[in-house]
């Protein structure tokens, strides 16, 4: 048998090194500055580059050419040709006349946070829906930089024909603003067809009387963690079949996963596990996965996972809920679950803290360690039930569904039969009110 020579090419194997660049102006403090960075070299790590350098610049406002000023960039060019840096990922927005000159001065690739995310995005997508929306946000991001980036190229040239003529001398970017156009209108069509087939497995698990429950939360706060300990405890025999990816990464899972869970002595509900936000999520990404996100808006109930261990946890909490007024669920019953409690137990701030520990509508709990799964789901069941009054229904004959969901969700006083319909007394909650308000007397 030959024996082959193998030749390891070791410079094509090593990890792209990356320059972080961070620009603190304005009224931001130092702790948000310094938040910020980490974060920024969290999701550097997410896209599998390695942080070989950081610099940061201090100014009153971004500079319009370069955004950190000539200097600073003689610096950071300086600072590549040290570390045999590959890449330089600015924390903040570039504008296409920003990036253009930086990259002309460095002669590296440069890219902004939003490009960073959109990339990881593209790492991460693995059904054909969320391949296609990444796709839709990134082309949707590049469209407008066009003009900023393409200005160096030249026209093309005419040839024979009524085609060829049609395009003689039209600059290339014109060229590939059409494709991506073109692109866009087609990726508008698959994912319109696909928001079709998500309603109606949607309407089909809505027009049932299982309670729909969204996880919601900050990337990395152990959303998907939840999910599989749940799993675990209702699903001892197939759980494994049935759970999702999690793992300690920004933006570890992007497919939005419902799954129903069946814990011993509780009710049935669905429980779906949606994308993770982020601090500034590019608003192209947040139109682009808005029928993924829809799941939350539809849901009965929200359940904030927060990551109680990370010092920064409020500011993550405010970006969760200005997310959630901004794709329209603001308004949903939300309970607070604070995950990695038993991390923080036994500081000074928390001596006194035992888990699970559960008040008004949140939960201190561990996810991984299965520690307060029981506690959440009759916390989750407390408040889906809500405050029960006593209300009055008068139900068409017609509306069978309506009569059986009022009748099996609430507690039934008084049935009586009359020519417009069943008239109902009963006991319910406000929100079954609210849904059937075209039935109250």
């Amino acid at each position: 048998m030959k024996i082959q020579n193998i030749i390891v090419n070791e410079e094509a194997m090593k990890t792209p090194g990356a320059i972080l660049v961070g620009l603190m102006h304005g009224n931001i403090s130092d702790s948000k500055f310094e938040r910020s960075m980490n974060e920024l070299e969290a999701l550097t790590g997410a896209c599998d580059l390695e942080v070989k350098g950081t610099i940061t610049q201090t100014l009153p406002h971004p500079e319009h050419g370069t955004f950190i000023g000539s200097g600073k960039v003689e610096e950071l060019k300086n600072l590549i040709n040290m570390l045999d840096a590959d890449i330089v990922i600015f924390g903040d927005t570039l504008s296409p006349i920003q990036i253009r000159n930086l990259e002309n001065i460095l002669d590296t690739e440069v890219i902004d946070r939003t490009g960073l995310i959109l990339q990881i995005f593209a790492k991460r997508a693995r059904t054909r829906e969320s391949r296609m929306q990444v796709e839709y946000a990134q082309l949707q991001f590049m469209l407008p930089r066009l003009a900023g980036m393409r200005t160096e190229l030249s026209r093309q040239g005419g040839g024979s024909g009524r085609l060829s003529n049609k395009g003689a001398g039209e600059k290339k970017l014109e060229l590939d603003r059409r494709r991506i156009e073109k692109r866009m209108a087609e990726l508008r069509r698959e994912l319109e067809a696909v928001e079709r087939e998500r309603d109606t497995q949607r309407s089909k698990r809505m027009s049932g009387d299982i309670p729909r429950i969204s996880l919601v939360g900050y990337t990395n706060a152990g959303k998907s963690t939840l999910l599989n300990a749940m799993l675990t405890k209702s699903h001892a025999d197939n759980a494994e079949s049935k759970m999702v990816l999690q793992k300690d990464m920004l933006f570890a899972t992007l497919d939005t996963t419902v799954r129903r869970i069946d814990m011993p002595g509780h009710k049935p509900f669905l429980l779906s596990d949606t994308v993770g936000f982020i601090d500034e999520l590019p608003t192209t990404l947040v139109k682009a996965f808005r029928s993924t996100l829809s799941e939350a808006v539809y849901a009965d109930l929200l359940v904030e996972v927060i990551d109680f261990s990370d010092p920064d946890y409020l500011n993550q909490i405010e970006v969760t809920e200005k997310t959630l007024r901004d794709i329209g669920a603001g308004e949903i019953p939300i309970i607070y679950v604070f995950n990695k409690a038993d991390v923080v137990i036994g500081n000074s701030e928390h001596a006194a803290m035992t888990i699970p520990h559960v008040r008004n509508d949140r939960i201190y709990m561990s996810a991984e360690n299965m520690i307060g799964l029981e506690e959440l789901i009759t916390l989750m069941e407390k408040t889906l039930e809500g405050e029960r009054i006593n209300a009055e229904f008068l139900i068409p004959y017609s509306d069978g569904q309506a009569l059986h969901d009022i009748s099996t969700r609430s507690d039934v006083i008084e049935t009586e039969y009359t020519e417009e319909g069943t008239h109902l007394t009963v006991k319910c909650s406000k929100k079954m009110i609210i849904d059937y308000m075209s039935y109250t007397i």
